[in-house]
């Protein structure tokens, strides 16, 4: 079974506890702790036949309560509507506490961004001083030499809503946030496997909080007593919630004589007063606002 699961793609692979389980019904006796031990000594075995010298030193880093969260995307799979479907699911986790919540989308765009930043704050109850990413493209516009960055104007204003400060990693080093990084792997044996199925993306995203929120309580904390619910109830000491971010992304556009508005090969309907007029759209994860005349 270890050697299968090891031809696999790292987000496919199998978790000890899942294949124990696997075990148990081929009539395997033995506990967990057994299979683990003996996948811990696979495992070492073949760390010692490489060469691991050279490697650099890392530090682990340490954070104090409502200081940073750390953010990243996913590509993971569920069964929508009866249909298995490629998502994009935006990662937000508590750098102190390490209460963590997900929400999946359909592409991974500015619009998207800006809504899993307000669901984001509204389930953690609060804002950090600081979020730490890594160069993503819906963010970060051009990197430059060390820390430098040509932030996208719109990623700005919504820092800028949320009072928070944006840090964003050196390229190819994610340890930077390492947290977040372990969350996505995480989630992946926790939440996508087996494949969710719900009738749609909304019933979806419902059972995500649910499920973050009880795993809260299921998890240790690991450096502080008690369960990450127990930690994160103690008080993160987060900045309060405003109002949500009003993050649309805004395109220009001419009416045509037919009244209608081009987006992504998709037409709009106009009122005929606004035929050959210019007009603003302004597009959400979930709707188009067309807006003319204030």
């Amino acid at each position: 079974m270890l050697r299968i699961e090891g031809g696999k793609s790292r987000k496919h692979k199998r978790t000890v506890r899942q294949l124990h389980a696997d075990l148990i019904l081929l009539g395997y006796e033995g506990s967990y702790n057994r299979v683990a031990a003996f996948a811990r000594g696979r495992k070492a075995a073949r760390l010692r036949e490489q060469q691991t010298s050279g490697r650099g030193t890392f530090v682990p880093l340490a954070f104090v309560p409502g200081e940073a969260f750390q953010f990243d995307w996913s590509e993971d799979w569920a069964i929508i509507a009866g249909e298995r479907t490629k998502l994009q699911v935006a990662h937000v986790k508590l750098s102190y506490s390490r209460a963590s919540t997900l929400r999946a989308y359909l592409l991974q765009t500015h619009e998207m961004l800006f809504d899993a930043h307000n669901h984001a704050f509204r389930v953690l109850g609060g804002v950090p001083r600081r979020g730490i990413y890594d160069n993503m493209k819906t963010a970060v516009d051009k990197v430059g030499r060390g820390k430098d960055r040509q932030v996208n104007i719109r990623f700005s204003a919504m820092v800028s809503h949320f009072l928070f400060e944006a840090e964003f990693c050196n390229p190819a080093s994610g340890w930077e946030k390492g947290q977040i990084e372990k969350n996505v792997q995480d989630a992946r044996h926790r939440l996508w496997q087996p494949l969710p199925n719900f009738p749609s993306l909304e019933a979806l995203n419902d059972w995500l909080e649910t499920r973050c929120r009880e795993l809260w309580s299921q998890t240790t904390h690991g450096t502080q007593p008690g369960s990450i619910a127990d930690v994160w109830g103690r008080g993160d000491h987060l900045m309060a919630m405003p109002r949500p971010f009003d993050g649309f992304v805004e395109y220009a556009k001419r009416v045509s004589p037919t009244c209608l508005v081009h987006l992504e090969r998709n037409r709009y309907s106009v009122p005929a007063s606004f035929a050959n007029r210019p007009v603003s759209l302004r597009v959400y994860p979930d709707r188009i606002v067309i807006v003319a005349e204030g």
